[in-house]
Formats: structure tokens, C-alpha cells, sequence
């Protein structure tokens, strides 16, 4: 069994751009941080709104191992089939209990044994059942398989994230924040062992409104009505954290973020 490895996690991929830059990074990235485990958030990765086998068989074969969503998973009728076929492609298990999908996926490899989670908020999205809760239940679920969890916690309010980070922390390796697209700049390891960043960041389109096409974007909130979601494509850019995890005590030793290309020049 390895003393310490290494996760990767990728932010929200958003259409065909964001595997684009996935692709191009993803050596590079490889490379520098020597990966035991990669982890992508996948939920807007079939043209801004789901995902489907194409674009996940895309990213598995660039060597992602598990692919996490959120509430958008549910806009695209073509990930329902590949939730229901692939364990390694999560939505949120806090939706309830009916949905298809899995909501957590336990692996064991060779040299260790990993559980990936993800849990939705419920503030200002969907209110569905308790992501407290839920994460109580596949903790206990899992203890006896592993001390390794990863949690992406897809959630719209700051002071959520924040919250279960707290209500999780030393019982849980990482807890990801994702959803809102913009990286922020708080990652650390909080004081019993658990890594933490409210928001991991986008892997697409800069140059867009979280993604989408500027114009369209514009035009919804000046007209107030629906317009066509659209996906940019322009200063693409890869967001994630590295994590590195003791494998005996499943606490995270250091927390380290990556933007690439980096912002530079205000640009």
C-alpha cells in the first residue's frame, strides 16, 4: 500500500472547449504532479448542458478515472442512459432515491482504495434531501473500504460549502466546490486534515459568462426572457486543485491550485 498519493481534480468541464483544454493540459499536468487518481467534474461537458457517452468516454480515455455532475446533468436526456450504464459517472446522491444514477463510486486499486462522492447543495438550487445527511451515510457506508474520501459538493451559496466543509472536516480527505465556475482563492487544509476550496473553477471559455457566449448571456438578463444557451469557445482555460493524501490516516497534507494558462496582465 502507498504511504501518500496523489488526486488530481479537474473543474467543471464546460462543451467541447473545456475537453479541448483538457486534452492539450493534461500531460503537462500529469507530469508535474504525478497523478495517483484523477477526478472531473463533467456536468456541462455535451455542449454546456449534461454530458453523454461521447464526451465521457472522451475524458475517460484522456485518463480520468471518476466523472462527477450536478443539477445540470438532468438538462440532457442523453446522460440518463450513461448514468444508468457507467458507476463511474456520478450525479449528485442526495437527489432522491428513484433517479437513475450512482451518487458514489468505492475503488479499489492496487495500491490503494478511494471513494469519490457528490453531494448538491440546497441553497438557492433544488430542495432536495440533506447533503449533511447523505454524507453521514456514505461515510459510515465506507469505512470499513476506506479512509480516502473525495467530495465534490456542487452548490450555489459560499456559506454552504463552507458549512459542510466544517461539518465534514478530519472525516473526509477533500471537499471541492464546484458549480459557480470561478476559482476561488481560499484552498487550504483545514485543522483536522480535510482540504478544502469553495470553488474549484471552470475548464472552458474565459472570455463568456461562466461559459456561455457574452451576447447571450447579455441578452437574458437585459430582455429578462430566455435565449438560447450557447457555449464559448475563446481563452480557454483548465482549472483544478492537486491534493496530496496520507493512505493510512485519509487526511489530505497539502492543497495546491492550478489555472492554466495563468491570468496574467489582467488578461
Amino acid at each position: 500500500m502507498k504511504e501518500k498519493i496523489n488526486v488530481l481534480f479537474i473543474g467543471d468541464v464546460v462543451g467541447e472547449a473545456g475537453i479541448n483544454i483538457v486534452r492539450n493540459y493534461i500531460n503537462e499536468l500529469k507530469d508535474k504532479y504525478l497523478p495517483d487518481f484523477i477526478i472531473a467534474n463533467g456536468e456541462n461537458a455535451d455542449k454546456g448542458k449534461g454530458i453523454s457517452k461521447n464526451e465521457a468516454q472522451q475524458l475517460f480515455e484522456l485518463g480520468i478515472n471518476v466523472i462527477t455532475t450536478g443539477n445540470h446533468v438532468w438538462d440532457n436526456w442523453s446522460s440518463k442512459p450513461l448514468l444508468a450504464e457507467n458507476p463511474n459517472v456520478l450525479r449528485p446522491f442526495n437527489y432522491p432515491a428513484g433517479n437513475v444514477g450512482m451518487g458514489y463510486v468505492q475503488q479499489d486499486l492496487e495500491e490503494f482504495s478511494i471513494c469519490v462522492l457528490n453531494l448538491q447543495g440546497r441553497t438557492f438550487m433544488q430542495t432536495i434531501d440533506c447533503p449533511f445527511k447523505a454524507a453521514d451515510f456514505v461515510i459510515k457506508t465506507v469505512a470499513e473500504k476506506t479512509k480516502i474520501i473525495v467530495v465534490d459538493f456542487h452548490a450555489e451559496a459560499t456559506a454552504e460549502k463552507m458549512a459542510l466543509s466544517w461539518y465534514l472536516d478530519g472525516r473526509v480527505s477533500a471537499l471541492i466546490g464546484t458549480h459557480t465556475h470561478i476559482p476561488t482563492a481560499d484552498s487550504s487544509i483545514l485543522p483536522k486534515g480535510t482540504a478544502y476550496i469553495t470553488d474549484v473553477g471552470m475548464t472552458g471559455s474565459y472570455d463568456s459568462v461562466v461559459g456561455m457566449k457574452k451576447e447571450q448571456a447579455l441578452k437574458r438578463m437585459l430582455l429578462q426572457i430566455p435565449h438560447k444557451y450557447e457555449v464559448a469557445t475563446e481563452d480557454c482555460r483548465i482549472c483544478g486543485v492537486t491534493i496530496t493524501i496520507d493512505t493510512y490516516s485519509g487526511m489530505a497534507e497539502s492543497i495546491e491550485q492550478f489555472i492554466l494558462p495563468k491570468f496574467e496582465n489582467g488578461k
